[in-house]
Parts: structure tokens; sequence; C-alpha cells
């Protein structure tokens, strides 16, 4: 198997069948989480890997090394990560943050219900903020419709696309729990989502999305193992020995203190490797104390050589940008000095409390630092009517 080098993101609103078509691509059921299991939805990001495979004679993609038409080999193209996003509207800060991992997306969108659902929309807007322009829409549960059914939600779809960052995006009909024309989507995927190009030259940048103590209770103190952080190596390599630093840390009393370590293994797609490069999702051990990493304490934070990190910013300056399409704006409240707007930087998320406004520049107290260079994008969140809405999105001055 391929290591993989692309994550790719599937996105949409509740019940419109992610997880589903995670396990239809990858063979994983990612709602693991004793919550998930009990509600019957995702609460935390999904992963699992995912290799892609045609078949050399009838030139059909596939997810097995054997070819179900004509029983021949096939050969394997490249291996994915795939990150599944929760879809309920009080999880938006989370799809937020996986965004950030995302290479290319997967818009799910249920054939069985009228398009756009409100989550449909917001996730369409975090992929735009975001930057991810390579979208697949995957029309799903066409086992449930009728034929006429199907064309009339198509059309809906295509009016909701125009204007979108998505409006020239391939639309794939599939039922992911009959794995009816999954070919078609991973042709889809093949053709619209290349595998981007790094440089492994740069200062190597982690973003934290899991961290994990993996001891069982009872473990004796000399065979304890370090915590480990799970996330996505963005550029750059890193390698066993490696000094490295996390930032901004964890928090002691009233400040936040960088967390500073060793990577003792490195982990992809189930391989034990001695370099780690940019893309996929990985497992990165280290001599920390497990019990900083546990329960995924370190999420949102950012980790590279000591030293090499972007700075930390316990304030930051934005130029702001309202999003029309997420909210009415007549429904949004005015932003106010003292205002709190929950802001989503890269895998980071923290409340700014506004400080000072002049035309479209905003600065924030951070209730939560974060590690973040110049330029970078903020997604901005407000309440409205009692929970955050997505409303627009920043570039860090």
């Amino acid at each position: 198997m391929f290591l993989p080098e692309i994550n790719i993101g599937l996105v949409g609103h509740v019940d419109h069948g992610k997880t589903s078509l995670t396990e239809a691509l990858s063979g994983k059921w990612t709602d693991t989480h004793s919550e998930e299991i009990k509600r019957g939805i995702s609460i935390r990001l999904g992963y699992a890997d995912a290799t892609l495979y045609k078949c050399p004679e009838c030139g059909q993609f596939m997810t097995t090394s054997k070819c179900m038409s004509c029983m021949c080999e096939t050969k394997p193209v490249r291996t994915v990560s795939f990150v599944d996003a929760p879809g309920h509207e009080t999880l938006m800060a989370t799809v937020l943050s996986g965004a950030a991992l995302m290479d290319g997306a997967l818009l799910i969108i249920a054939a069985n219900e009228k398009c756009p659902q409100p989550q449909t929309l917001e996730h369409m807007l975090a992929l735009d903020i975001v930057g991810i322009k390579n979208i697949i829409v995957v029309q799903n549960k066409i086992d449930l419709v009728t034929k006429e059914e199907a064309i009339e939600n198509y059309k809906e779809i295509k009016k909701f696309l125009k204007g979108t960052i998505a409006e020239n995006a391939p639309i794939i009909p599939i039922s992911a729990r009959k794995k009816i024309n999954i070919d078609k989507l991973i042709e889809a995927i093949e053709e619209t989502i290349p595998t981007p190009k790094r440089d492994p030259k740069k200062k190597p940048k982690l973003f934290v999305a899991r961290s994990f103590d993996v001891n069982k209770p009872g473990t004796d103190i000399e065979k304890l193992g370090g915590g480990i952080i799970g996330g996505s190596l963005i550029e750059g390599q890193l390698k066993i020995g490696d000094e490295i630093e996390i930032r901004p840390g964890i928090k002691i009393r009233e400040k936040y203190d960088v967390i500073k370590t060793k990577i003792v293994g490195l982990q992809k797609a189930g391989k034990n490797l001695e370099m780690l490069t940019p893309g996929g999702l990985a497992g990165v051990m280290t001599t920390l104390d497990p019990s900083l990493a546990k329960s995924d304490g370190l999420s949102g934070n950012v980790a590279g050589l000591v030293g090499k990190l972007p700075p930390i910013h316990h304030s930051i300056k934005v130029e702001y940008t309202a999003l029309e399409r997420a909210v009415k704006l007549s429904d949004v409240p005015d932003v106010r000095i003292g205002t709190p707007l929950l802001l989503n930087v890269g895998m980071s998320r923290t409340i700014g409390l506004v400080t000072k406004m002049k035309n479209r520049k905003i600065e924030m107290d951070l209730k939560m630092p974060i590690c973040a260079e110049k330029e970078e994008r903020v997604a901005i969140s407000q309440q409205v009517a009692g929970r955050w809405r997505l409303v627009g999105y920043g570039t860090l001055l």
C-alpha cells in the first residue's frame, strides 16, 4: 500500500451519509466514540485511509485489489486519507478545524431531501474560507428516490452551486449504503483532486488534530509510553530523534507554556517510518508525559522543530469580510467593542473579544492564544439566536 500524501474531507448536512461513504471507500466505520454510537451522529473528526485501485483490463476504479467485473488483478493508484466531518449544526467549529487539513473535499448531499439544507450551505462556506477548490459533489441516497425525484434534486443542487466555489464541480449520484456508483466516484476523485505538490525543504509544520495516552490503567511505570499526537504534516519533514515543540502548548495557572519533546516513533497508514513527509494523516510518538496527551488534550496545537514555528499570538488584528450567504445580515447583531467572536485558525479554536474596530479591521484579545503566520485565514462565527453561526472570515494582519 502506498503511503497517503493527500487528505480528502467529507462534509455536508447531518445524516446525509458522510460516515457511510467513508466506510464504502475505506472499509472503516469512523464513529467509534461512545456518544457517537449512542446518538448515531459524528461528533469528532473521523479518519480512515484507503488505497484506490484501477483495473488494467477494463479500466474500472475500485477499492479492492481484484476487479469485481473481470476478476483481474488491479493496480494501486494512490492511498488517500479521508477526514469525516460531523454534520450537526452545533459542531460547525469542528468542521472548520477539519477543513484546515483538507486538500480536497466531497460535499455530500442527500437526494431524498431538499437542497440546500442548513449545514450544506455552511459547510460549502467553510470550504470557501479555507480555500479548498478541488470539490466533488456527491448526490447520495439515490436508492431511496425515483428517477424523477433524483433529477429534480440534481436541478436543486445545480441551482445551489451557482456562484459558489463549486459551481463547476462534478456531481456524482451514488448510494453509499449499497455501494452503487462508487467506481465512478473514485474515477472523479482521480480526475478532480490531484495530490498537491509540497516542498519538503520548508520548515516542518504539523497541525495536531488528536492526541492520545495509549497506556492501559495499571501499566508499570517503567513500561509507560509517551504521549502520541496525531494530525497532518502540512509542509517540511520530521524524523525520529527530532527535538520538537508544540505551540501554544498547555495552560499552567494563568499562562500558556510551550511544550518541548522528542520524536521516538512515526506512523502513517499503519506503517512505522523513519521520516514523515507532508500529506496524509500520521501519528507521532513522543517522550511527552502521557497525561498531557490524553483525551485530545493537545488538539488544536501546532508542532514543529524547536524555534522554527510561527509566533504565538495573544491578540490579533484581522481584515474582516462578511459572508452574505451565511445568514441574513439583518439577523446578525452588530459587532461592537466587547463582542465575543468564535475564531478558527488552522486547527486552533478560540474566542476573541473585540477591543478596537476601524473600517474592516478588527482587533481582538484572545481567550486562548494561537500559533499562526500572517496572512492566514481566520473563520469568524458569531452568536445568532443563541448559537454560533459562521458569518465571515478575516486575514491575519
